[in-house]
């Protein structure tokens, strides 16, 4: 089992930068990729950021590339998504998640983590 637990959500003005932490426990050994997904207008969750927890590979969707970064601090078992020149449009809960496989690829769809934290919201107020 992995446990996930994000922080750092909070409301902040259009412009302004947020950074979000997730902190993984459990069999973190396991962990091939993270996540940031965040939530739509309707039940799916959209990706914002990926990294590969085994190479050098991450993703982004063009909604926020450029404006967030998504990292990791090994020692800490944390992942962080930092977010930059933040826009009304990006308010919502933000989901941090976790993939565990045997195959080791970089997933793209909420439905393929198999981990997922409780949720932060972020407020960006005009």
């Amino acid at each position: 089992q992995v446990h996930l637990v994000e922080s750092g959500g909070g409301l902040v003005q259009t412009g302004r930068s947020l950074k979000l932490s997730c902190e993984a426990s459990g069999r973190t050994d396991r962990i091939c990729a993270m996540a940031w997904f965040r939530q739509g207008p309707g039940p799916e969750r959209e990706l914002v950021a990926a990294l590969s927890w085994t190479r050098d590979e991450f993703w982004y969707p063009d909604s926020v590339k450029g404006r967030f970064t998504i990292s990791r601090d090994n020692a800490k078992n944390t992942v962080y998504l930092q977010m930059n020149a933040l826009k009304p449009e990006d308010s919502t809960v933000y989901y941090c998640a976790g993939f565990v496989d045997s195959s080791k690829y970089l997933p793209l769809r909420d439905y393929l983590y198999n981990y997922w934290g409780q949720g932060t919201q972020v407020t960006v107020s005009t």
